[in-house]
């Protein structure tokens, strides 16, 4: 059997993945430890998980002003995220990669310490992509912040990685596990498809709410969740009051259950359930579509569950995958800035009554990323991974 040590950022959205994952790897007798933010990683993963962590630097919390988006917002987050969090959790991992001595680490695209440091010690990676967007090149049309990125990512290399190498640090050479299907990456993304792996989103149980008022769900209604995930608070308030107010247009037909981790809601509509945190899975299993900001996982799971989506995309990822929920006809973008209740309701309508196919089609991208494999089909390349780049060496 063999180790696998597994590198993450403390973003919720992106540990989740790999939780799954390891479940496989350790119900086929692997042994997984995991590197990062010991709190994110055990609220994710359970008590039990082996965490070596990581000093973590003072931006750890992503936190940004609401206004900032586009461009300015993508510098933002390398500059004063990413790249602040690749140099504090690079002693880390290379202590942890000397002490636990994997046979191959699985590090997430944006925690690019684990790439640079397994470079430097000659140990095999594999890329954990949580989201889709770095597949199709979202820089494509922006080069000077292309070139910008790319000399942030060299000097981050001369300081932790190997000088002399010369690949993108976010797309191991062996391999690319990306949690999406070509339903929704397309057909027209130029990548290298023998190095990237399409899986499908990987799905564990994970705590629920255990305060949830389920006897509360009306299953005369059709059930709408409401979420703009776990790092958008400071950009919420606006559009979860015209979100509440949406759903109280349509309360003949809906009940809504908002997520709102912030408590900024605080005098909703009646009926509108409101939740600082929910069971979001076994939700989805009842949900019949679901208003969100346009994070992976939240579009992956509801897709999973052929759930036409409402999307209203804040920045970073979440304007690319809106774009490809849209061209799969699974959904409706809104403006997030400028949506309204009526017209927000009405948007909430078309996918509900599936006047336009949503449905359907989300069904179709539904069936894509189940038949992609998850959490079996990556434990499947990280086995073969193992198999054909046995471990070189620890020392540094």
């Amino acid at each position: 059997m063999s180790r696998f040590l597994l590198v993450v950022p403390p973003l919720t959205g992106h540990i989740n993945p790999l939780v799954a994952v390891a479940t496989e790897l350790t119900a086929r007798g692997h042994e997984v430890a995991w590197c990062g933010d010991a709190d994110r990683i055990h609220e994710a993963a359970g008590a039990d998980a082996v965490v070596h962590p990581c000093t973590l630097p003072d931006t750890a919390e992503l936190v940004r002003p609401p206004t900032l988006t586009g461009p300015a917002a993508f510098r933002f987050l390398w500059a004063d995220f990413f790249i602040p969090l690749a140099e504090a959790m690079a002693p880390a991992v290379a202590d942890a990669v000397r002490a636990f001595r994997p046979d191959a680490v699985v590090t997430d695209q944006h925690a690019v310490a684990g790439a640079l440091v397994c470079e430097r010690l000659g140990v095999p990676y594999f890329t954990s992509a949580s989201t889709s967007a770095e597949l199709v090149d979202p820089l494509a049309d922006l080069p000077k912040v292309a070139a910008w990125l790319t000399e942030r990512l060299t000097a981050l290399r001369e300081l932790i990685g190997d000088p002399a190498a010369t690949h993108d640090p976010r797309f191991s050479p062996h391999g690319v596990l990306a949690f999406t299907s070509r339903a929704l990456v397309g057909d027209t993304a130029d990548l290298p498809w023998e190095r990237v792996h399409l899986v499908g989103p990987a799905i564990a149980e994970r705590p629920g709410a255990p305060d949830f008022p389920w006897d509360a769900l009306d299953a005369s209604r059709d059930l709408v969740l409401v979420s703009l995930g776990t790092a958008n608070t400071d950009a919420g308030a606006r559009f979860l009051h015209e979100a509440a107010r949406a759903l109280d247009l349509l309360a003949g037909q809906v009940q809504g259950v908002v997520v709102d981790p912030g408590g900024l809601l605080s005098d909703p509509p009646p009926g509108v359930l409101v939740r600082r945190s929910v069971p979001q899975l076994q939700l989805l299993g009842r949900a019949r579509a679901v208003v969100s900001h346009g994070g992976h996982n939240t579009v992956c799971e509801a897709l999973w569950n052929g759930l036409p989506l409402v999307i209203a995309p804040i920045r970073d990822d979440q304007p690319i995958i809106a774009r490809q929920v849209a061209d799969a006809g699974a959904g409706i973008r809104v403006r997030f800035g400028r949506v309204d209740a009526p017209k927000l309701a009405e948007a909430l309508r078309t996918i509900l009554d599936d006047r336009g196919g949503h449905r359907s089609a989300a069904e179709a991208v539904g069936r894509s990323l189940r038949a992609a494999g998850g959490r079996r089909a990556a434990a499947d390349h990280l086995e073969r991974l193992v198999a054909g780049h046995p471990l070189i060496s620890t020392a540094g």
